[in-house]
């Protein structure tokens, strides 16, 4: 009986819910562009470089910056869209699939091409605007 009327102090009154799992505000697919910047920039560098050594880290930094652009996606699509955005944006799976092979191995973590960057950036950019849809409802 005690416990009783101990749990029913502590449990909480009212539910709340929200279309994601942390209050809005902290998923932005902002994060995947700015490495993807950090990709291009990259490139462009690399392709100006002669040098062996700057060569190497660059494809290295690059490569970690093209796991972090896919990271950023993939905890758009797992954890920011849910399945009403889905039915809203029938094209929204297509375009992450799309976005993270760029930045994959068939993509810019296996190309030192900054055109393969910019595919890239312009398929972040497509998701970027279904993401701020979303946010206004």
């Amino acid at each position: 009986m005690l416990f009783n009327r101990l749990l029913s102090a502590i449990t909480p009154s009212t539910t709340a819910s929200a279309h994601c799992d942390l209050p809005c505000g902290v998923y932005d697919p902002a994060q995947a562009r700015i490495e993807a910047e950090s990709v291009k920039a990259i490139c462009e560098k690399y392709q100006a470089n002669e040098d062996p050594e700057f060569r190497t880290r660059a494809l290295i930094i690059k490569e970690q910056r093209s796991e972090l652009v896919k990271h950023h996606l993939w905890v758009l699509w797992t954890d920011y869209f849910k399945p009403p955005h889905f039915e809203a944006y029938p094209q929204l799976h297509q375009l992450i699939n799309e976005a993270t092979k760029l930045a994959g191995a068939s993509g810019a973590k296996g190309s030192a091409d900054p055109e393969v960057a910019d595919k890239l950036l312009a398929k972040i950019d497509e998701i970027a605007k279904v993401f701020w849809e979303t946010k206004q409802g």
